[in-house]
């Protein structure tokens, strides 16, 4: 399992819109071989931005590396064309090494 994280801070006065829309983008993204779910985390506000953190459940780096390859850009694009200029977004993968449970 690999978790692909995008790590976003939004403009408070286009956050409402721009959660609407992310609803869809996160269904959409799911759409993609091997993204199995996602979870969305919101982080505590900063200075009128608020913070959120999507992690999608990618089964295989295969098939990341494919949404890589051939969609993300695309998907991309579509936020910065919408909200290009009121929010920011970085990304990083994790690799799950051990899992603890009580």
């Amino acid at each position: 399992m690999v978790i692909y994280e995008v790590n976003i801070e939004v403009d408070g006065a286009a956050a409402e819109e721009m959660a609407v829309w992310m609803k869809t983008h996160v269904r959409e993204m799911l759409e993609f071989d091997g993204f199995e779910g996602a979870t969305w985390y919101f982080l505590d506000p900063e200075a009128g931005r608020q913070r959120w953190s999507i992690h999608y459940q990618v089964d295989s780096w295969k098939h990341l590396n494919d949404y890589f390859e051939n969609h993300a850009e695309a998907m991309r694009q579509d936020g910065l064309n919408r909200f290009g200029g009121k929010f920011s977004a970085n990304r990083r993968i994790l690799y799950e090494r051990e899992q603890f449970k009580q």
